[in-house]
């Protein structure tokens, strides 16, 4: 396998803090074989890779592979750290996380994507990358090669098995119709009145209140619809107050969604919203086809910023 060298590993100094880790330091890593994964919690994208990372960690960490994670925010509740360590606990997330909320380790790799790997060796050099979801098997033979490189014995070269549950499950790639979509002001796109609504275009319903990153809710009983085509439906959301929980309900073309509830539902859509995350809401068994996928909120406060799909 043939790996150039891409670059120097560039220093973490710039992270705002640590989970569960002391600061790690790139000179302090030479002869360890390192892979640094930025992610944030809410991106669907790095959560479909999250599966083979955990995987990754839990095998070759004794072979001397080093684990970062880099937590770079996109949405402003991911700036908290309770909310970042209650999330990353929740998805089993147990490697170094340095936080990046001023950007400066994004900005020291020039960075540009959510996910992306970059894998290091034992001499401190970027040997390869990984921008987005798939390829995992070269991913994996990388990380091999590199440890070998290292002197490190019995690696083997049979590959990792996982089981993604939930969101960390693939997307649907042949139905997928539907392309992620903010729902704030500043990069928000696609919305129309509630009496018509064509594919991928969405409206709202009740007393709401345009941010520039989301949109929020000032009474009861306010509803989003959007019109979709793909077998998940994920929505980045939370409620206004810390600690408060807001119940909802999903529809999906009018009718309780039944069979095709996502992670975060029940078969009739009832849902309550606690934290600021992604929750899960639809996971169609097909085949799929064009609906209208419906939320409403039962309580004031709800935060919507944007829907993913898969």
């Amino acid at each position: 396998m043939s790996l150039p060298v891409e670059g120097r590993f560039p220093s973490l100094a710039g992270a705002t803090g640590w989970l569960n880790s002391p600061p790690l330091d790139p000179e302090e890593l030479r002869g360890k074989v390192v892979v640094v994964d930025f992610c944030t919690y809410t991106c669907i994208n790095w959560l479909r890779t999250l599966s083979y990372v955990r995987a990754w960690w839990e095998r070759y960490t004794e072979h001397g592979l080093v684990m970062i994670g880099v937590h770079t925010p996109e949405f402003s509740f991911e700036h908290d750290v309770d909310n970042v360590r209650e999330a990353l606990a929740s998805m089993r997330v147990e490697y170094p996380m340095a936080l990046d909320n001023d950007y400066a380790v994004w900005n020291a790799f020039a960075n540009r994507y959510w996910p992306a790997l970059y894998f290091i060796d034992a001499e401190g050099r970027i040997r390869h990358h990984r921008f987005g979801e798939g390829d995992e098997e070269r991913s994996e033979r990388v990380i091999q090669e590199l440890l070998g490189e290292a002197g490190a014995e019995d690696v083997g070269t049979d590959l990792v098995l996982v089981d993604p549950t939930g969101p960390e499950v693939a997307a649907d790639w042949d139905d997928l119709g539907s392309a992620e979509t903010y729902l704030g002001s500043e990069r928000g796109h696609g919305y129309t009145g509630p009496d018509r609504l064509p594919l991928n275009q969405w409206s709202l319903t009740g007393e709401w209140t345009a941010h520039p990153d989301r949109v929020s809710l000032d009474a009861p009983n306010g509803r989003i619809d959007f019109a979709f085509h793909a077998r998940d439906v994920h929505l980045v959301m939370g409620p206004r107050e810390r600690g408060t929980a807001i119940p909802f309900r999903v529809t999906i073309d009018g009718e309780p969604p039944a069979g095709a509830s996502g992670t975060d539902i029940d078969a009739d859509g009832a849902g309550s919203l606690v934290q600021p995350r992604m929750y899960q809401l639809v996971r169609q068994p097909g085949p799929i086809r064009d609906r209208v996928f419906s939320i409403e909120f039962m309580g004031s406060g709800a935060e919507a910023f944007a829907f993913t799909f898969g």
